[in-house]
């Protein structure tokens, strides 16, 4: 129970002032005078003045409470470096226990919160956020209850800034120790998008921290693209190195940094670092050669020359060299065939040479021909559309180019009526496969294709590559091979046009050569043994393309270093997917025996990992504003005290939390100490008795 009185004036305090004033000064000037009864009759305005200002004796019945303590527990990945997680563990433990014990002192009560801060996922900006999490807490609570917050963490936060005071003391204690040093691989320029064919600029340094021990100035980097290592050097430590990355190939080319991880450094987590360059072609150079004008020649050119990213060079051979007619050569305004200079000069140039219904008529000498072996060999792309030429003695096939042809004519050209069907290993090619879900009609029930019929076809015999479409008596339609670095792709019919002109309801043409195309430039959507992952909101989504029937399980190394094995299934033919958890951020390794796969989640190094080593720095201006204290685990976990208000709360071997003395009010009770009745006798007494003295 306490009690003290309190005012309820009836008149604003300003004019009971000047009254009072009024008062004084009348009373001083009565006994000034002699007056008899002056001294009653201040008595008696004294007494009115307090019975306006209305005093009475305010009693409270309190319940006291207990006061609130919070520790903040840092789960963030940087906590998982040895020693903290130890550390973490025992000092949660000696810090459980002794607010445990403190909480059962009947003379100082005190209940206490945990708050456990972990890793930000998703949209949210990275890192460790203690502060956000502290203050989120105390704005939950009542600020005059709150006795102190006890932090345990590595001191590695990045909102430091977000606090400035703080109602009660806040105290760090540290995991790790002083004596940590860690070294960060930096990439300072990267270029998200690249030119096939160009090399793009790259800058990296190599930044050592914390107590580094004496070596060598050199350390080794080595640089992967695509999992193939294209460089391996000694660079020096410290300083910003410049080099150039060549970009083979379209799509994403995956840049891999690594540097060794030096004797006793706190992680190797930030000794790597992962570039994705995006691979854009500036203008993809095609040339094609017709051999005769047909149907198709215009088809083959319609469909180049609707992609503006295509740069076309088109050459019709109208008179072959052995045409003698007599006619004479200032006559004529057919363009002279540039043979040298495309064949043999600028061929390298060109990204795909198609040689539809070509014939060999003596355009291309022999040195050009095998020159173009060694264009493919060498990593070009051809594509070879048959006529009925090549069944026979001017066939393409008794060339040079024959070494890289992956299948022979047997001089029989097949004409009638047949549907294009895709073969077994076709359903699994990414090339073929769902082929005919972009037909104009589904398949029929006995497996039909729902297109149009072609009507020549010349009959191969296959002798290398994959077959992936068929004609009459199961013989190869279509027939892809990777001869040397380079590709080719043999299509044995030249009555695909009849599907752009909708021949029986037409086919799907366009996508068919669209997707030859981009397999013949390498686009990794179209390859067909290939290992990919990509990061979803449930953690990594796996897919594994392949020809072969059975694929094996894919190993997963996560950024912690743990493993697990991940058993795919088949989605569709050649197609395996399967899923696996990403628990945090970083770099995840996949590789199923043949194949390896690196996928980032997140950076490469999370914000966790840019400046690992622990410290107080951070945290120290909130300590000290509050009067709490900075401690390292290391040096011995504190004892808990409790502390007046107003004290420092940070001592040797121990930390305070502040008796706020924090109350509850169960009843109110006012009494008024002047009543009216009571003030009206005294006035009344007062004023008879100035008058009766002032009358004798």
């Amino acid at each position: 129970m306490t009690a003290e009185v309190i005012f309820d004036p009836a008149l604003p305090w300003s004019v009971l002032a000047v009254a009072a004033v009024c008062l004084l000064a009348l009373a001083g000037y009565a006994g000034r005078r002699g007056l008899v009864g002056w001294l009653m009759r201040a008595g008696a305005g004294l007494v009115i003045l307090a019975a306006l200002a209305n005093p009475s004796l305010r009693e409270e019945e309190r319940t006291p409470l207990p006061d609130i303590a919070l520790l903040v527990i840092d789960e963030t990945a940087s906590q998982s470096i040895a020693p903290r997680p130890a550390q973490l563990a025992e000092a949660e433990a000696a810090l459980r226990s002794a607010l445990d014990a403190a909480a059962l002192d009947p003379d100082a009560p005190l209940e206490w919160r945990e708050v456990r801060v972990a890793d930000r996922r998703g949209d949210e900006e990275p890192g460790s956020y203690l502060m956000t999490a502290l203050e989120a807490a105390a704005r939950e609570l009542p600020s005059d209850r709150i006795a102190g917050a006890i932090l345990l963490t590595d001191g590695q936060v990045h909102d430091a800034d977000l606090l400035t005071s703080f109602p009660a003391p806040v105290h760090v204690l540290l995991t790790g120790t002083e004596r940590e040093w860690d070294r960060r691989l930096i990439v300072e320029t990267a270029p998200a998008f690249g030119i096939v064919g160009e090399s793009v600029p790259l800058s990296l340094r190599i930044e050592e921290t914390g107590l580094v021990p004496d070596g060598e100035d050199r350390v080794l980097l080595t640089v992967a693209l695509d999992g193939d290592v294209v460089l391996r050097a000694p660079v020096p430590k410290g300083e910003t190195l410049d080099f150039e990355v060549p970009i083979s190939r379209g799509g994403q080319n995956v840049l891999e940094l690594s540097v060794p991880e030096g004797p006793q450094e706190l992680t190797p987590r930030n000794n790597t670092a992962l570039v994705t360059i995006n691979g854009v072609r500036d203008r993809l150079r095609v040339l094609l050669v017709s051999g005769e004008p047909h149907p198709g020649g215009r088809t083959w050119r319609n469909l180049l020359k609707s992609d503006p990213a295509v740069d076309l060079v088109h050459f019709t051979i109208l008179r072959p060299p052995s045409k003698q007619d007599g006619v004479p050569v200032f006559e004529m305004s057919l363009i002279a065939f540039p043979t040298r200079e495309l064949f043999m000069e600028k061929i390298d140039e060109f990204d795909l040479i198609i040689f539809d219904r070509y014939r060999r008529r003596g355009v291309l000498p022999t040195p050009y021909l095998s020159n173009i072996v060694r264009y493919v060999e060498e990593g070009g792309a051809v594509l070879v559309a048959s006529g009925p030429a090549f069944a026979g003695v001017e066939s393409l096939y008794r060339t040079p180019l024959r070494t890289i042809l992956p299948a022979a004519p047997t001089a029989r050209v097949i004409e009638e009526g047949f549907l294009p069907r895709i073969s077994a290993l076709g359903d699994r090619h990414p090339v073929t496969s769902d082929l005919t879900a972009e037909a104009p009609r589904p398949v029929s029930a006995d497996g039909t294709p729902g297109w149009g019929r072609w009507f020549r076809m010349i009959d191969l015999e296959n002798v290398s590559g994959d077959t992936l479409m068929q004609g009459p008596e199961g013989r190869p339609l279509l027939v892809l091979d990777r001869p040397g670095e380079g590709r080719i792709a043999m299509l044995a019919s030249d009555h695909a046009w009849l599907w752009s002109r909708g021949y029986e309801g037409g086919g799907p043409q366009q996508e068919l050569l669209r997707r030859l195309a981009h397999w013949l430039m390498k686009e990794p959507e179209l390859e067909e043994d290939v290992l990919t992952a990509e990061p979803d909101a449930d953690g990594l989504m796996i897919e594994r393309r392949s020809l072969a029937q059975v694929t094996s399980a894919v190993t997963i190394t996560r950024p912690d270093g743990s493993t697990e094995e991940v058993v795919l299934s088949e989605a569709s033919p050649g197609r395996w997917i399967g899923r696996a958890a990403a628990p945090e951020d970083g770099l995840y390794r996949l590789s199923d025996g043949d194949l390896d796969r690196v996928v980032a989640i997140g950076p490469a190094a999370p914000r966790e990992f840019e400046t690992p080593l622990s410290t107080g720095a951070l945290l120290s201006p909130i300590a000290e504003a509050t009067r709490g204290g900075v401690k390292r685990l290391s040096d011995g976990i504190p004892d808990i005290r409790r502390i007046r208000e107003g004290r420092s709360a940070d001592g040797r071997g121990w930390i305070g939390l502040v008796e706020r003395g924090g109350y509850r009010v169960e009843d109110i009770s006012l009494t008024g100490l002047a009543p009216g009745w009571l003030m009206l006798l005294l006035t009344s007494l007062l004023i008879v008795g100035a008058w009766r003295k002032e009358g004798r």
